[in-house]
């Protein structure tokens, strides 16, 4: 049985090094975890009762690098676990043990307020509570307010469909968003839900 586990090491630590040596021809070099004892607090998300070292964590910094990742990824049949917050209770954010964690924690920016049309884009990695600031900010008010509001991200939000104290009286994440721009596992660019023009 020892043999076996330093044989699976050994594979792990060489299949480790080829996406590491890949990924860093795509990605800048502070975008690739892949050292051991870096990749320890990814093994969980709010759920420790479950724990899985991943294989490599990738931080990109746009949505080209994430849709190269992927694309990367689909073609290699390489699993790919997408990462908010780390905040969620469900598991989502469990890696595979022979898999990419992709967080998502850089693509932190609002893009947007738009008052007129009480509407707000921004991108996955930013915080719950950001937003809500943000929403205040301008006379507006974003309802969803998971318990996690103060570190828990948008993306990890519409990806459990979060919901809080308020969810009661204004609906979860589902029930707040207008669209959402996703990149599919094969790296392609989709929109899904309402379209740009104004409602004022």
């Amino acid at each position: 049985m020892q043999g076996q586990s330093d044989n699976n090491s050994l594979r792990r630590q060489r299949q480790r090094r080829t996406l590491a040596d890949a990924f860093l021809k795509m990605l800048p070099a502070d975008a690739v975890i892949f050292r051991e004892e870096e990749l320890v607090p990814y093994e969980c998300d709010g759920l420790s009762a479950y724990r899985q070292v991943p294989l490599i964590v990738l931080l990109p910094y746009d949505t080209g690098q994430v849709q190269a990742i992927l694309r990367y990824c689909h073609a290699n049949k390489i699993p790919v676990v997408a990462r908010g917050a780390g905040t969620g209770l469900s598991g989502g954010a469990l890696p595979h043990e022979d898999g990419v964690l992709l967080s998502l924690a850089r693509l932190n920016k609002i893009l947007e307020v738009d008052q007129s049309n009480m509407r707000a884009r921004v991108q996955p990695g930013v915080r719950n509570l950001a937003i809500s600031d943000a929403a205040r900010s301008q006379g507006l008010y974003y309802a969803p307010d998971p318990s996690s509001q103060i570190a828990c991200s948008i993306g990890g939000n519409v990806a459990e469909n979060a919901g809080g104290v308020h969810c009661l009286k204004y609906g979860l994440t589902v029930n707040n968003l207008l669209e959402v721009t996703l990149i599919t596992i094969e790296g392609e660019q989709i929109t899904l839900g309402a379209s740009e023009s104004s409602t004022s």
